[in-house]
């Protein structure tokens, strides 16, 4: 941690995780809205699209028995 001028302290973050999860998010929208035949399958698959880490992870822990 740095301090910054206020004297309070701050977390130094390059942001490359943001970077990776962004690419990924839009490469899912993409996915999903390609296969969408109608216009709530595509805000359904916005949605997928938001949340797909979580069930990625969800599902991994699960395989491993943790």
């Amino acid at each position: 941690m740095a301090n910054d001028e206020r004297g309070g302290n701050r977390v130094k973050n390059n942001g490359v995780s943001s970077g990776v999860y962004g690419l990924a998010f839009i490469g899912a929208l993409v996915y999903f809205l390609q296969h969408a035949t109608t216009f709530w399958a595509g805000v359904l698959g916005f949605f997928k699209a938001l949340l797909w880490p979580a069930f990625l992870i969800y599902w991994v822990l699960e395989f491993l028995k943790i």
